[in-house]
């Protein structure tokens, strides 16, 4: 699992263990690990360290001291270094002396723009992790000037612009190749718009003692998911593993129900119990549906329901599958039909599914404001709602409904951007609830293996909502494998 901390938690670390080492030597670690990673990418993008052209920006925090160095380090093996102050007076001085023994440059933004079109490596130290905002004006031209060179960019700890603890970007900010977090990975790192901007990330350890239970952000890997996937034993039957029941789809959106049903039937419970006007749609595609056209209380005892997708104005339905005493999985109109109230009175585990526009419909707030707010907005709904938010998009993002670390996910593809997408997915997260997982790993998993599945069956192509169905089996296999 990758995790992730907030500033104040990353910077109390950092005093603790600097009291107790000798002074600088934190620096000094970040400053080897920076200029490593460095050293890599130059390999790539110049074949060489040796004779490449290295421009360092740097700001007046301890990340322009360790991008200062780092190029000091790079110039003795024969990189030709040029360290362009933004602040020159409140530059890092001992990194300032450490680059020019080194046989560094040292040159102010007057100068940069050269320097940075011929550069083979940009080394963005402009601002630390306790930046707030966009790039203050002076430093714009640079980020603009790094943007049209070829040069690879790698930022220090987090890229100059964007909030290291919510991941939002306001106003202009560094766009990284690379971004080498020095400790612990900051949410910023993790969660959209953010983690566009940090290109690949690399965590350098430098000592630091942080608990994983005390991270507010986490992401979970195939090691993780396949502990919680549901293994049916050698005594399992179809009831034992778990019955959901998917009550979706309607006259008008008849293929909303096959979707959700084909995702529900992939996602490790034994059975599929399905509701509603699209019956005859279901089973000519999946004749294993349970079919019922008599209501959720009467379709048969179920261990999660899934309601929502497809669903058009029945209200009637939503209100009948919040009233039962399992997790349930609300999706699509389920959200713009279902009781505030209902929803939070509600004893047994909710998961709720929304993109962003019907996020920002929930909240009364505008589609860019969830977008570029992913984390406060996920958590925003968590705690109106009382339940576990599963907000969908290019970085997913899981909030409890108790609070606790968020989830993110980002195994998915911009090819899943495609009609029907939500409906296998609120399925197959639907049957995992149904297993017998927690809304938060219900969710987690869901959206982990939805995303793997995009991958895997896209390749770099378009694809259909099917398509992602068919392929569940697949991702579930090669997360089972790690």
């Amino acid at each position: 699992m990758r995790t992730a901390y907030s500033v104040d938690m990353v910077r109390t670390a950092e005093r603790e263990l600097m009291a107790r080492l000798p002074e600088g030597t934190l620096m000094r670690r970040a400053a080897a690990g920076l200029a490593a990673a460095c050293a890599e990418v130059l390999g790539r993008v110049a074949g060489r360290v040796y004779g490449s052209r290295v421009v360092l920006l740097v700001g007046s925090g301890d990340n322009g001291g360790d991008a200062l160095y780092a190029g000091a380090r790079l110039a003795r093996r024969g990189a030709g270094v040029t360290a362009v102050l933004v602040t020159p007076d409140r530059a890092h001085g001992g990194g300032v002396t450490a680059l020019r023994r080194a046989g560094g440059r040292i040159t102010d933004t007057a100068c940069a723009g050269e320097a940075i079109a011929r550069a083979d490596l940009v080394v963005d130290g402009i601002v630390g992790i306790g930046g707030k905002g966009g790039l203050r004006e002076e430093a714009v031209p640079l980020a603009d000037a790094a943007a049209r060179s070829r040069a690879a960019v790698v930022a220090v700890d987090l890229p100059s612009g964007v909030d290291a603890d919510t991941g939002q970007v306001h106003g202009r900010a560094v766009r990284a190749d690379l971004t080498v977090a020095f400790g612990a990975l900051k949410p910023g790192l993790l969660v959209d718009p953010a983690r566009e901007y940090a290109g690949s990330v690399r965590l350098v350890g430098i000592g630091l003692a942080l608990p994983e239970d005390a991270a507010g952000l986490e992401a979970l890997q195939h090691a993780d998911v396949a502990r919680l996937l549901p293994v049916p034993g050698v005594e399992s039957d179809k009831y034992r593993r778990g019955v959901v029941g998917v009550a979706a789809g309607s006259a008008r959106y008849p293929g909303a129900a096959v979707l959700a049903v084909a995702g529900a039937l992939r996602g490790g419970a034994g059975a599929v119990r399905y509701v509603g006007p699209a019956g005859d749609a279901v089973l000519a595609r999946h004749p294993e549906t349970l079919v019922s056209d008599r209501g959720p209380k009467r379709a048969g005892r179920v261990q999660a329901w899934v309601v929502g997708p497809g669903a058009g104005d029945d209200a009637g339905t939503v209100a009948e599958v919040l009233a039962a005493e399992v997790p349930v999985l609300i999706d699509a109109d389920g959200l713009r039909l279902a009781d505030a109230a209902a929803v939070r009175g509600r004893s047994a585990p909710t998961l709720m599914t929304p993109h962003a526009g019907e996020a920002a419909a929930l909240l009364g707030v505008g589609r860019e404001e969830v977008e570029g707010a992913r984390l406060a907005s996920a958590r925003e709904l968590a705690g109106r709602y009382g339940a576990t938010v599963l907000l969908k998009g290019s970085t997913t993002v899981v909030a409890g409904a108790r609070g606790g670390p968020v989830r993110v996910n980002a195994t998915g593809t911009s090819w899943l951007a495609t009609a029907g997408s939500g409906d296998v997915l609120s399925g197959l997260a639907g049957s995992l609830l149904a297993a017998g997982l927690s809304a938060r790993d219900a969710g987690s998993a869901g959206a982990y293996l939805h995303g793997l599945a995009g991958r895997l069956a896209a390749e770099g192509a378009p694809v259909a909502a099917e398509d992602v169905a068919g392929a569940i089996p697949r991702a579930w296999r090669d997360v089972a494998r790690g």
